[in-house]
């Protein structure tokens, strides 16, 4: 279902939401550097979880008490968090901030590709076509010229 949201509202969340992820990363990374990989990932996660919840408080608890109506795949959410925040910890001291940035960015766009292709997951159904893939080429080696 299309959103109703002005394009210029939709871009500016998506930068908003980018410039979380690049600092987010190099916090994380600094945090697991200092005390261990899984002491940061914990961190990180419990300052999210009292982050969301003084807003669901406000709110009654909001839609909370009806998270058994998700499909049990949705709840692997959280595991994927933690990868991310163990994947830019363990690449930003060994390849730079912004090659840690650009590389998982990639990954998102792989499998947003892929999930937009098959229409997976609530996707958008859009083919993946010859142009994406050139597009996703050129990507692909800019992660290469970023990295090395």
């Amino acid at each position: 279902m299309p959103s109703s949201s002005p394009l210029y509202l939709i871009i500016l969340i998506g930068l908003l939401g980018g410039v979380a992820v690049g600092l987010q990363s190099p916090l994380a990374s600094l945090m697991s550097q200092r005390l261990g990989l899984l002491e940061s990932i914990f961190i990180v996660h419990v300052g999210g979880a009292l982050a969301a919840m003084l807003p669901l408080m406000l709110r009654s608890g909001g839609n909370l008490g009806r998270w058994q109506s998700v499909p049990w795949y949705a709840l692997l959410a959280g595991l994927f968090g933690v990868i991310v925040i163990a994947a830019v910890s363990y690449m930003i001291p060994r390849i730079g901030v912004a090659g840690s940035i650009i590389t998982v960015v990639t990954g998102q766009l792989m499998i947003g590709a892929i999930l937009d292709h098959f229409g997976w997951l609530g996707a958008l159904e859009r083919p993946l076509e010859p142009v994406r893939l050139l597009g996703m080429g050129i990507v692909l080696l800019g992660v290469w010229l970023t990295v090395k």
